[in-house]
Formats: structure tokens, C-alpha cells, sequence
């Protein structure tokens, strides 16, 4: 493995932690519909506000 391989290894290694210690703390604060602008408001349902939103506008 040369120095290029590992370094890209390793950012990759970094992203991958990031975003699973951001999903993990998203979920421990109680936010149901992470990355949603609406997941503070949400009620822990099965959808998000914003995805009801969506939804409701898709089936018209």
C-alpha cells in the first residue's frame, strides 16, 4: 500500500465516522427525520412535517 492509497484510506475512514457519530447524535436528541429543515418541530412520527409537505403536494 503506498502513501496515496493510505491517505485516501484514511479520509475515507473519517467521512465514513462523521457521519455516523452526526446520525447517532441527531437520534439521541430526538430528532426523527435527520437533515430535515423541520426535524426541531417534528413529533417522533413515522414522517417527517416537511415530508407530509412533499407528499401532500405530490398527489395533487
Amino acid at each position: 500500500m503506498n502513501g496515496a492509497s493510505l491517505i485516501i484510506l484514511v479520509a475515507l475512514v473519517a467521512a465514513v465516522f462523521l457521519a455516523l457519530r452526526y446520525v447517532y447524535r441527531e437520534k439521541k436528541k430526538g430528532n426523527a427525520c435527520i437533515g430535515c429543515p423541520y426535524a426541531g418541530s417534528c413529533h417522533k412520527q413515522d414522517e417527517c412535517e416537511g415530508e407530509r409537505k412533499d407528499i401532500s403536494r405530490a398527489s395533487r
